[in-house]
């Protein structure tokens, strides 16, 4: 804190403080007149109410000069008069920094069991999938959801299914939360409308969900296209990132219309690195908590 902004705040400090102390003792001294029957003359509702005067009980006055003894003893233990510490030499920093230690004390032991551990033995330590859990809330729920089923606004997955769009070993797994993925469909609006339309009730049918078979059968013909990544059975590509097409999951949503939009506007989705922002016994606990909550 600056000079200019230390003085600051010790003037106002002093002025509040003196003028309400100057009140506390003025009050209790000063001489309000009053009538033969100790009342002000002040009448309410035609003379029935009078304004009477009265000392405050002792109880209130001991209270309220409790009250600046306590505050000018806050004063000389803690920080708070300009860039004075305080006797306590205690501050939030200080307090926080010691709190975060213990912490860490109490995490070491952990952290140093999943650093090289697989995930999948970490799944099994309940210890360490709570962990997971909390560090999953904090850094990763913001897109796949506090119960990591996924938003398909924005093309997050489903992570606690079975459908992979990376493959769901724990090798990619960690290669996806170390350096995240981005995926690219080009779009195929140049197909026109009507073409768009069959292609979406093909694909579709390749999962079973409701669909015209005599657009899909026409549909088919303009799956040559898609083949070269998603595969001749649309069963996806996870060198790539292309996604299966024969399941039930789907990254933006499976309603006719949606799968239209993916084909005519393409898709671009992209899963930042988290290597930079988690350590890698962090990452590794994440793993663990997504493969022991997984089907």
């Amino acid at each position: 804190m600056s000079l200019h902004w230390s003085l600051w705040i010790m003037f106002l400090v002093v002025l509040n403080l003196g003028i309400t102390l100057f009140l506390f003792l003025w009050g209790t001294r000063v001489s309000i007149p009053t009538r033969e029957d100790g009342t002000t003359g002040h009448v309410w509702a035609h003379g029935t109410l009078r304004e009477g005067v009265r000392q405050l009980p002792r109880w209130w006055y001991l209270m309220s000069a409790g009250t600046f003894i306590v505050g000018i003893g806050y004063l000389v233990l803690y920080p708070g008069f300009g860039a004075y510490d305080g006797l306590l030499d205690w501050s939030s920093r200080g307090q926080l920094e010691r709190a975060e230690e213990r912490n860490q004390a109490l995490l070491a032991p952990l952290l140093e069991k999943a650093r090289n551990g697989a995930p999948s033995d970490l799944a099994a330590d309940a210890e360490a999938v709570r962990l997971g859990g909390r560090l999953f809330q904090d850094n990763c729920a913001a897109c796949h959801g506090r119960d990591a089923r996924g938003n398909t606004t924005i093309g997050a997955p489903d992570l606690l299914d079975d459908a992979w769009v990376y493959g769901g070993d724990e090798k990619a797994i960690l290669a996806s939360i170390r350096t995240g993925r981005e995926g690219v469909m080009p779009g195929w609006e140049f197909l026109g409308y009507g073409r768009v339309k069959n292609l979406a009730h093909y694909v579709s049918s390749l999962s079973g969900a409701p669909h015209r078979p005599t657009a899909a059968e026409v549909g088919k013909k303009r799956f040559d296209a898609c083949a070269g990544c998603h595969g001749p059975d649309g069963s996806g590509n996870p060198a790539i990132g292309a996604p299966d097409l024969s399941d039930d999951a789907w990254l933006y949503g499976g309603e006719l219309d949606q799968i239209m939009t993916s084909i005519s506007q393409g898709r671009h989705g992209q899963m930042p690195a988290w290597k930079g922002r988690l350590d890698e016994a962090e990452i590794r606990l994440v793993a663990a908590w997504m493969l022991a909550n997984g089907k």
